[in-house]
């Protein structure tokens, strides 16, 4: 069965987005960005909110550069050819390789694990991995640990109402200092 990964770019202080709504803290040098590109291999299917999504709209276009060096273009055809699934309520549309979800995170990651198809479903957005944590429908949490503090803004993970164990399955130290650590939810 396809596993459900949430994973994003954090500040120490557990911020995915600073109180000014910025995020240039996250921008990743040659060696964590490598990582990025060989992280979304591993994606089949991603789902994001609409904040994400209009955020990555950026990479449907940017390979018409022609001035970008190799891994920018990498990551976006890689970026460009994979499927995703928006969930939003005021956009009437979506683009590229975008679907509007029919349906809430339940039930679009129930049909998405019953299709067949290789590669995790990952979930990107604060919004919309809250309420699949709520759920209980994430495996794993991956996290890119940025050394900065931000001092508020927007969380990482949200309050949760109930205990969630973790068991730790990976961690990875860049040369930046930034710090990548992966848990599995243990049930």
């Amino acid at each position: 069965m396809r596993s459900v990964t949430y994973s994003m770019g954090v500040s120490l202080d557990g911020y995915i987005v600073g109180p000014d709504g910025h995020f240039d803290w996250t921008v990743p040098d040659e060696e964590v960005f490598r990582f990025w590109i060989d992280d979304i291999r591993q994606v089949g299917v991603h789902l994001l909110g609409r904040r994400l999504y209009e955020t990555m709209l950026y990479w449907e276009t940017v390979d018409q550069n022609p001035s970008l060096d190799f891994s920018t273009l990498e990551w976006a055809a890689l970026w460009k050819a994979l499927p995703k699934v928006v969930f939003s309520t005021t956009l009437p549309a979506v683009k590229g390789r975008a679907r509007l979800a029919s349906g809430g995170p339940a039930e679009e990651i129930e049909r998405l694990r019953a299709e067949p198809g290789e590669g995790d479903l990952a979930i990107g957005g604060a919004t919309l991995a809250a309420e699949a944590a709520a759920l209980d429908l994430i495996d794993e949490y991956r996290i890119m640990v940025h050394p900065v503090l931000v001092g508020g803004g927007t969380p990482f993970f949200p309050p949760h109402e109930r205990r969630v164990d973790l068991q730790l399955i990976e961690t990875r130290t860049f040369g930046s200092g930034v710090v990548h650590l992966r848990y599995r939810v243990v049930r």
